[in-house]
């Protein structure tokens, strides 16, 4: 007997249904599976009714399963007579080579220094497991003025000159680091390649952070380059019609909930660019469970994270910070701008992109999904030792050219 949900990955390497039987083309997608399972399991079903149909996965198997899993539990001897099961997929080997490095060096987590410490920890860590800067002949530091005065720093970075007269499409980029750690500097890599292999114009921001600035700081910040880049984007070189925002982990979460305010605000950006994005402070889902320890983003570390931004547990429940269940007026999604969503397999957060996938999804919302299977959290700024990473920036970058009406060149 096998206790507990298996990961929701493991599901999508079952076999799929018989020809007789067909399923949308939407279930390739793991929770897309998930939900066909549920809708299948509204009949009752006997044991002894499951044929095996040539280890395909029958009606009846999809209920006997969905009820397993559904009730919490599966029993692994019984499941293997009705469908070929499996195994989840693996790390990526460098991804493994390279825990196998973090596990050796025995530095202490972030979560177990102070928030200076671990800022200044994190800052020196990118550029090691980071691809090297690629040149670019246009790099620019500028402020951006707060609603309370505060000057936000922001950097651009351009492959070419840009004027007015001939703007460039424009990636507002807000870097990770679970609102406590990260800046400028720690994404410049990043910045840098999305710009070259964009063709776009990519502004960084400098957003404040916990615990020094607590909630919602870091979405005012946001909010207001926003409103910023809008208002001001010939005077950076920028086209206003072609903008998109994008980020990573929690930085995925300010890109999401600024495209939410932009349909507030009347303003059209034309992509959300969400790199293992976070989107729920419940942390109960399956790949929260599975991936607790071991996957270089921990449960702990997450939870670290919170509390040095979140005011109070009331926060958890604000669309700023949980634009996948959170309340109030970001709640409603529809409208919003496209997205494409980028989740790791092996990342504790990968449902809770999968899952805002879904609701943008049943809120009408264009959503590209992307699973990068044997990777982990923070993969994006892992390319010094893992190649497999050059290859997602293309992906992040193709993204931002269709959305953009550009070509690649």
């Amino acid at each position: 007997m096998v206790t507990g949900r298996p990961p929701v990955a493991s599901m999508a390497r079952w076999a799929r249904p018989a020809a007789a039987t067909p399923w949308s083309a939407a279930d390739a997608d793991p929770r897309a599976f998930a939900v066909e399972f549920a809708k299948r399991a509204e009949a009752e079903v006997d044991v002894g009714e499951v044929e095996d149909e040539g280890h395909a996965l029958s009606p009846a198997a999809v209920r006997l399963v969905a009820r397993t899993w559904f009730n919490g539990y599966s029993d692994d001897s019984q499941i293997r007579t009705i469908v070929q099961f499996r195994p989840m997929p693996s790390l990526d080997p460098h991804v493994a080579q390279l825990l196998d490095l973090v596990a050796r060096a025995k530095r202490p987590p972030l979560h177990h220094l102070s928030p200076a410490d671990a800022k200044v920890a994190y800052e020196k860590s990118s550029p090691i497991v980071d691809i090297a800067p690629i040149a670019l002949d246009h790099v620019n530091d500028l402020t951006v003025p707060a609603r309370d005065g505060h000057a936000i720093a922001v950097r651009t970075y351009a492959a070419r000159e840009a004027s007015w007269a001939d703007p460039l499409p424009l990636l507002v980029y807000f870097h990770g680091g679970g609102f406590t750690v990260g800046s400028i500097k720690t994404h410049d890599a990043l910045c840098r390649s999305l710009a070259a292999k964009s063709g776009a114009m990519v502004l960084s921001v400098d957003y404040r952070l916990g615990p020094d600035w607590k909630f919602p700081t870091a979405a005012n910040d946001a909010f207001d380059v926003l409103q910023w880049v809008f208002d001001e984007a010939a005077t950076i070189g920028a086209d206003p019609a072609r903008i998109a925002f994008g980020g990573d982990s929690a930085g995925g979460t300010l890109a999401a909930v600024t495209a939410i305010e932009a349909r507030n605000r009347g303003l059209a950006p034309v992509l959300q660019l969400l790199i293992y994005p976070g989107t729920t402070a419940r942390e109960t889902t399956p790949s929260h469970r599975a991936f607790a320890e071991g996957y270089l983003l921990t449960q702990a570390m997450i939870a670290w994270f919170f509390a040095q931004y979140l005011r109070s547990d009331a926060d958890r429940d604000d669309w700023r910070f949980a634009p996948l269940d959170g309340g109030g007026q970001g709640a409603d999604v529809r409208g919003v701008c496209p997205a494409w969503i980028a989740v790791a397999g092996f990342d504790p957060i990968r449902d809770a992109g999968i899952g805002y996938a879904d609701k943008l999804r049943a809120a009408g919302v264009p959503v590209a999904l992307k699973v990068y299977e044997g990777m982990i959290h923070d993969f994006f700024k892992l390319g010094r030792f893992v190649p497999a990473v050059e290859a997602a920036h293309h992906d992040a970058a193709e993204a931002l050219r269709r959305a953009f009406g550009t070509q690649a060149g």
